[in-house]
């Protein structure tokens, strides 16, 4: 299939990213529960004890996952893992449908394998994902839903926002983990102080949210990721998503898009959200989730060892195409052999 990538990709990046986008998507709803999607799965799924693990009282055949914001609207989880990954994050959802910022919201940045984006959280809202993942098919892989605040909702009436939302999707998700570091909306700048983190998520640990985790943005000075992460130990949360894209503009960028405005991902921010999962580790005891760059072993590897028990990839997937996670967890089988650990649990935090 890379190869066709590859034939595919020069025509996909003449798109404008967005319209690139739905058309893979559309691709992936066309052959998800059919005979295609099953042959995906026997060509791409890496079957290995030693790649699997436990987090948050979940089981995952494999580390890499999806990110939030490739598949926003719960459409496509199942053929995700027929692809090779071991959990989806699908969302972020908000209470109420909302179509996001006005276009264009993506720009590839290739000379710098990068994404920006300031899409907004357009999706179709809490009662159409809930609905929908109440009535498929049982996914093959765990799938996790990204709870997000409603552009019209005031940052006052967050707490309620966020648990109209868990309720509408919560029985049907592995997990929930609150996004209160989306760099693309209106409001989510104040949500990641202390009195408003205690506020959302004692919210949803009353209505009964398990497992809860939060996702952090990389732009938090370390005093602010301390004070979160006494939330996190106050409210026994159950994980940590580290982290969302960045407003930062690393040096030595070159494409012509760096200018635009959004949330940066990809290559440029591989090594500060690596350097954040390493911060947020030696500070907690709850498993961490590792985001931000991941493409190939290799930096799945380096975000392990620095302490992640899972990781997750989004813009890597565009650039490198559809067989990276089976790539990535081969290589990580290499990478473990190599360092003789008998598991990715065993390799989890080595180097802190």
């Amino acid at each position: 299939m890379n190869s066709l990538y590859r034939t595919l990709k020069p025509v996909l990046f003449s798109l404008p990213p967005e319209t690139a986008h739905h058309l893979v998507h559309r691709g992936l709803r066309t052959v998800q529960h059919t005979p295609v999607s099953d042959a995906l799965a026997t060509r791409y799924r890496v079957d290995d004890d030693r790649l699997r693990t436990e987090a948050f009282g979940c089981s995952f055949d494999n580390p890499v996952g999806v990110a939030a914001g490739f598949d926003k609207n719960a459409e496509v989880p199942d053929v995700l893992g027929a692809l090779g990954f071991g959990h989806v994050e699908v969302g972020g959802v908000t209470a109420e449908p909302q179509d996001g910022n006005p276009r264009p919201r993506m720009f590839r940045l290739p000379e710098d394998r990068a994404i920006i984006n300031r899409m907004g959280l357009n999706n179709e809202g809490a009662d159409a994902v809930g609905a929908r993942l109440a009535s498929g098919p049982d996914p093959s892989v765990p799938v996790g839903v990204n709870l997000a605040l409603s552009e019209s909702t005031d940052a006052s009436d967050a707490p309620a926002d966020y648990r109209y939302t868990y309720e509408r999707v919560g029985d049907h998700a592995d997990y929930v983990a609150v996004n209160v570091s989306c760099p693309n909306s209106e409001g989510f700048r104040d949500l990641q102080n202390r009195d408003s983190l205690e506020a959302i998520l004692g919210g949803l640990v009353d209505a009964g949210a398990s497992p809860l985790l939060v996702k952090l943005s990389p732009d938090l000075p370390e005093p602010a990721i301390e004070d979160a992460l006494d939330v996190v130990r106050e409210y026994g949360l159950d994980g940590v998503v580290a982290t969302n894209t960045t407003t930062e503009r690393p040096e030595g960028l070159t494409s012509p898009n760096r200018a635009e405005r959004g949330g940066l991902s990809g290559a440029p921010i591989e090594d500060h959200a690596t350097e954040m999962v390493r911060f947020v580790a030696e500070r907690t005891d709850v498993p961490v989730v590792g985001v931000g760059g991941v493409s190939s072993a290799e930096g799945a590897y380096a975000k392990i060892r620095a302490g992640a028990s899972l990781v997750q990839l989004y813009t890597g997937l565009v650039f490198e195409g559809p067989t990276l996670a089976r790539d990535i967890n081969d290589g990580l089988l290499d990478l473990l052999e190599r360092d003789g650990f008998d598991s990715v649990e065993d390799a989890v935090g080595a180097d802190l």
